[in-house]
């Protein structure tokens, strides 16, 4: 079923349970990884999201269902794409004054706030978004891959370069303007944000505000849609509330 193109802005998406909001942009952890490792950056954050991100989803739609019982699974998809989407707007709002690392930081945070938001809408609908299968739907909803096997197989380099006891020292010696560059264009292809003309508009002074906005709300909600087309049609695998 098509998701209407006003179902995000109901009035129905606001969310009465309040929830922790300290995890706003990726660990210093996760971008000392990504820096040191550019090319595998989405799958890091996809791997690092589930595992931090995955337990917030659930435990809040553990605590919504509680609270309203007979809850719709699409209010509480609502209500998350409402959040998130306003935490986009404002990244794009706030970020890109400091050129290149702020273009940077901006589509960073701009795909971990998407990451939140896709394990929030899994677990609106009753998806485990602890489960490491959420690694690789957010990779293919976020268009880094055409298809989960290619996913999977990322993910499973990606993890085990985390592993890997040199991998944290491996840009020393690269160029940190060409890393940082590699490492947006990377984060920028998970944003959903075309890299090339975007990444260069939030480093021009004046216009990054603008576009930054409208870019990652664009982003978000069209995300936002794929998401809920997939995980409405999947089988639930969490527990239901009794």
């Amino acid at each position: 079923m098509t998701v209407p193109p006003d179902e995000f802005d109901s009035p129905a998406a606001d969310d009465p349970i309040a929830e922790d909001e300290t995890v706003a942009a990726p660990p210093g952890t996760l971008w000392d990884r990504m820096k040191s490792d550019p090319q595998y950056a989405p799958e890091h954050l996809a791997l690092e999201a589930v595992r931090r991100l995955g337990p917030q989803a659930r435990d809040w739609a553990e605590r919504s269902r509680a609270f309203q019982p007979d809850v719709p699974a699409d209010v509480l998809a609502q209500r998350a794409v409402k959040r998130f989407r306003n935490h986009a707007r404002l990244s794009g709002a706030v970020s890109g004054a400091a050129g290149l690392p702020g273009a940077v930081v901006d589509v960073g945070v701009l795909a971990w706030t998407q990451a939140r938001m896709v394990l929030h809408i899994a677990a609106a609908y009753g998806i485990d978004p602890t489960h490491p299968d959420r690694a690789t739907d957010l990779l293919v909803l976020q268009k880094v891959h055409k298809v989960a096997e290619t996913a999977r197989i990322a993910l499973g380099v990606a993890a085990g370069r985390e592993r890997a006891s040199a991998l944290f020292a491996r840009s020393g010696g690269k160029p940190l303007a060409g890393v940082m560059l590699r490492l947006g264009v990377r984060l920028a292809q998970m944003a959903g944000v075309r890299a090339a003309k975007r990444m260069v508009a939030k480093v021009i002074p004046g216009a990054s505000i603008a576009l930054g906005t409208w870019a990652n709300s664009s982003a978000t909600t069209a995300l936002a849609r794929r998401a809920v087309e997939i995980f409405r049609d999947t089988p639930s695998s969490l527990p239901s509330a009794s």
